[in-house]
């Protein structure tokens, strides 16, 4: 048995103070998962869901199938009863993925909407990160296009009286290649419009070009648009002159097949040599708040993309949006977004700003000097815990990570599964989805940190088909497809296995929420546990947590020891004091003597446990 050396916050040395909890004559007290009275939620649970997918309920799922072979989740598939029940598993934020207008295979010109040439989509159903419209919504969301805007407005207007907050992506780094705004606002440049083209850079260019050279369609033995099926557009041939840079930098005037080809990279003022062309942050500037942000910014001249960008998150606050998700952030200067990010907390303070970035030593720049709200925890918890899951790792990692993000664990986004990542119930992964249960309890209750679950993910979905582009182990973002288990739970026919696995998210997801010591930075590892075990403590005054998990498949014997540290902390006497299990029950007993504080467990495979410790 191995003992973990205890992690417990500078702050945390000194006893802790804080009110007691109010006596209940349910032993879980009043944080349970169990009591569904409304407590006070602080701490962010974001359910993603793509629209497209979510509510379809045609079985059909033909690979490369069309949308009315496949058919396609609408805006309006989130009743006010489907979105109380996502409430009520525990979620405060919803992220509607793929909800604003991006490049698809679907004809649309009756609403004015240009046809897009399957050459440059990925997919039958596109890329919800090809945007080809940022003032609009997806058509194929709306049970009317033409209204397809007072669809999306009535969907957040829904969310919100379930007590939902909504978030959508804003994908800075790129756009469509062919990129045309019908719904911008008087006044308002499509991106490119006012370019000049003869020149690969200009500071307040939107794009970068390959002077000279036209766009050509990249050449692949293996992909063919639409999966080969014949289509007026699907020529090989794609009218750009000059060609621009493709998403991901790449500057060919023919991108390669692995290239974001369906895109095109946005200028930010950085040249191609990597010279920036805009104001520079001083270090001091990471000890400021948004206020002093925006005041810098205020009179500073930047370049034509930062104000575009502005304009569009600005535009979807006055919609009733509540928070961003920004993709590939790390792509774009730490400057744009202290500059985005501080004119969006001046008119909304509250507005949640979550990050995907995989650079680790960048984490404290956009942070502090970006001013983002909360970065992806990808490149650290997230691939420690898969680590353990598939036995590549142990839970030494895990300890390790939290050490190493002590100072930032409130900003960092947990999540075991999203729209990029692998289910965890696909063979490619863990192929169970019980392994998930220890997994998203260690992600869920480690740190302050705001969880992420992804649709269907409660509910053990395998992403066990391959959709056409997209393949098996991902839930496919680029097809029309729908998902078997929300399908059976859209339909009330969940297996009993889907509903235990829901239920127990249900009680994780509420319980991490609202619970005191859980929003706290109190946190110190146990000793005494084995490789694919891991047990934490967790308080906030008299509310004390006991967190085990059992990443193994097999019953494993556990005697756990509290640190001195923690012992002195929590200044318990002599005695034995209940542990009453808030996700289960399997109820336990501490025992205290002097400065030893000890548990002796008999954990099932994959246990999972939140043991509040009674006085």
């Amino acid at each position: 048995m191995k003992k973990i050396q205890s992690l417990i916050a500078a702050a945390t040395l000194a006893i802790a103070g804080g009110c007691s909890e109010e006596s209940t004559p349910d032993p879980r007290g009043p944080d349970s998962a169990s009591d569904n009275s409304a407590a006070p939620v602080e701490k962010p649970v974001i359910y993603q869901a793509l629209p497209r997918l979510f509510g379809n309920t045609n079985p059909t799922n033909k690979p490369w199938g069309t949308i009315d072979e496949n058919g396609t989740g609408k805006f309006n598939d989130f009743t006010p009863q489907v979105l109380q029940q996502i409430r009520e598993l525990g979620a405060n934020y919803i992220w509607y993925t793929g909800s604003l207008h991006h490049a698809l295979v679907g004809d649309y010109t009756q609403y004015g909407i240009g046809n897009d040439d399957p050459d440059v989509v990925k997919g039958r159903a596109g890329s919800p990160y090809a945007i080809k419209d940022y003032y609009s919504v997806n058509p194929d969301l709306a049970e009317d296009p033409a209204k397809r805007l007072d669809e999306f407005r009535a969907l957040i207007d829904r969310s919100h009286e379930q007590g939902l907050k909504v978030i959508i992506d804003i994908v800075p780094n790129h756009v469509a290649r062919a990129y045309e705004s019908l719904d911008k606002p008087d006044g308002v440049g499509d991106f490119g419009a006012g370019d000049d083209t003869s020149v690969t850079y200009d500071r307040d260019n939107n794009f970068y070009y390959v002077v000279g050279e036209d766009f050509r369609v990249p050449e692949s033995d293996d992909y063919r648009p639409l999966g080969g099926e014949p289509h007026p557009l699907a020529d090989g041939r794609f009218e750009e002159r000059p060609a621009k840079w493709t998403g991901n930098g790449a500057r060919a005037a023919q991108p390669a097949i692995d290239d974001w080809y369906e895109t095109v990279k946005i200028n930010f003022g950085v040249r191609p040599d990597g010279r920036e062309d805009f104001p520079q942050l001083s270090a001091e500037f990471a000890q400021k708040d948004y206020k002093a942000h925006a005041e810098f910014w205020a009179d500073r001249d930047v370049p034509d993309s930062w104000e575009k960008f502005r304009d569009i998150t600005h535009y979807w606050l006055d919609f009733g949006v509540d928070g961003f998700r920004y993709d590939m952030a790390g792509m774009v200067p730490v400057e744009f977004w202290s500059y985005l990010n501080s004119s969006i907390k001046m008119e909304k303070p509250d507005t949640l700003l979550l990050a995907e970035i995989y650079t680790p030593e960048r984490y404290r720049d956009y942070i502090h000097l970006g001013k983002m709200d909360y970065l992806y925890d990808k490149v650290g918890t997230y691939d420690a815990i898969r680590a353990v899951m598939e036995g590549k790792g142990d839970t030494d990692k895990v300890a390790e990570i939290q050490r190493s993000l002590e100072d930032i664990a409130p900003h960092m986004l947990h999540f075991m599964e999203n729209h990029d990542e692998q289910r965890i119930a696909s063979p490619e992964f863990a192929g169970d989805a019980e392994a998930g249960k220890p997994a998203m309890l260690v992600s869920a209750t480690v740190s302050a940190a705001p969880t992420l679950v992804y649709f269907g993910q409660e509910l053990g979905e395998p992403a066990s088909e391959d959709a056409g582009f997209g393949k098996a182990s991902r839930t496919t973002i680029f097809d029309y497809w729908s998902v078997p288990s929300v399908r059976r739970w859209l339909q009330g026919e969940s297996t009993a296995d889907e509903q235990r696995l829901r239920e127990f998210y249900r009680r994780l997801m509420n319980f991490s929420a609202g619970n005191a010591a859980l929003r706290s930075d109190n946190y110190a590892a146990l000793e005494g546990y084995g490789d694919r075990q891991f047990a934490f403590a967790r308080w906030d005054g008299d509310e004390k947590l006991l967190v085990v998990a059992n990443f193994a498949a097999d019953s494993s014997p556990a005697e756990l020891q509290l640190p001195q540290a923690l012992m002195q902390q929590w200044q318990l006497a002599d005695g034995n004091y209940p542990l009453v299990d808030q996700l289960g029950d399997t109820d336990a007993q501490l025992h205290v003597e002097g400065t030893s504080g000890s548990i002796a467990l008999e954990l099932a495979p994959r246990a999972s446990h939140i043991f509040r410790v009674t006085q």
